[in-house]
């Protein structure tokens, strides 16, 4: 008998993801024994201390720690991670395979729109850069830091005026009709990876590797490699601000832009360079040095301090 364990976070979006991944699997080998396994994370533990403090305090990343250590440990055969919440750096022995394609890659404004929000209003958001650019663009707003599941984000409209969350985690749950607008990327580029899938295997693991050999698709591949690298480059991780989203033409054209806000919103530096598909690591190298010749730097050092 053939059996594949599969872990993922507690919530309802990541049992909803590994649904979602596990669908052409189960279809593909209907023979296959496949169990998922719930690995709670430091950072769903904790909702009250900052992400950064949580990842330091656990050794590693506030969502995937935990994760990960169970797949050293032979504990589960592959890990399906919201891949924005995965740091850019591998352990050693474990490997990404190429994502399914990825969802919608969007912010969702939850609450109204943008223009229509009254002068002042009160927005919550658990990330940094979704903060620096909603500051940007509306100096007036006063961001507050919420943490917890989607649904849990969603009841604090209650108490706000509008809540900000990625709009693939919200189609996947079914709850986009919560959504009052779709955040252009072209001003409010996303998280990297935000949207895709973080499909985690050991190198070793041959059997887990041929069985899910089908599920990648090229295109997301390359364009959040790109994005990846370029995170990698500039240091970041979810704590900074920093947007990127890339796009991949049929021709095999990568195209890739990144931005860094200040944490107040009052700077902003935006990079946008085309490469080749077969190369988005150049092409995330290539912008992130595009940024840092604008001085991206001393916004991330600034951001990390605050973090």
């Amino acid at each position: 008998m053939v059996e594949l364990v599969v872990g993922s976070r507690a919530s309802q979006l990541a049992r909803a993801q590994v649904r979602e991944f596990l669908a052409p699997v189960r279809e593909r080998y209907p023979d296959l024994v496949i169990r998922h396994r719930v690995i709670l994370e430091d950072g769903d533990l904790d909702r009250k201390a900052a992400l950064r403090e949580v990842s330091e305090r656990g050794g590693g990343s506030a969502f995937s720690t935990n994760q990960v250590a169970a797949l050293l440990n032979r504990e589960v055969d592959v890990i399906v991670h919201s891949l924005k919440d995965l740091p850019t750096e591998n352990p050693d022995g474990l490997t990404l395979l190429p994502p399914p394609p990825r969802a919608d890659v969007r912010d969702a404004l939850c609450g109204g729109t943008l223009n229509a929000l009254p002068a002042g209003a009160r927005v919550g958001t658990s990330a940094a850069r979704r903060i620096a650019q909603l500051l940007h663009a509306r100096p007036d707003l006063r961001p507050e830091r919420i943490r917890g599941n989607v649904p849990t984000r969603l009841a604090r409209l209650k108490t706000l005026d509008a809540v900000v969350v990625a709009a693939a985690g919200l189609h996947r749950i079914d709850r986009a009709e919560e959504i009052g607008e779709l955040l252009p990327v072209g001003l409010f580029p996303p998280s990297p990876g935000q949207g895709a899938l973080g499909i985690q295997v050991r190198e070793d693991h041959a059997l887990a590797r041929e069985l899910l050999d089908h599920t990648g698709d090229l295109s997301t591949d390359a364009e959040v490699r790109a994005e990846r690298a370029m995170l990698a480059e500039l240091h970041g991780g979810c704590s900074v601000p920093v947007g990127a989203f890339a796009t991949t033409t049929a021709d095999g054209v990568l195209t890739l832009h990144g931005q860094v806000t200040s944490v107040d919103g009052a700077r902003q530096v935006e990079a946008r360079l085309s490469g080749s598909a077969a190369a988005p690591e150049k092409l995330g190298l290539a912008v992130a040095g595009l940024l840092l010749d604008q001085h991206a730097d001393r916004i991330l050092a600034e951001a990390r301090a605050l973090a």
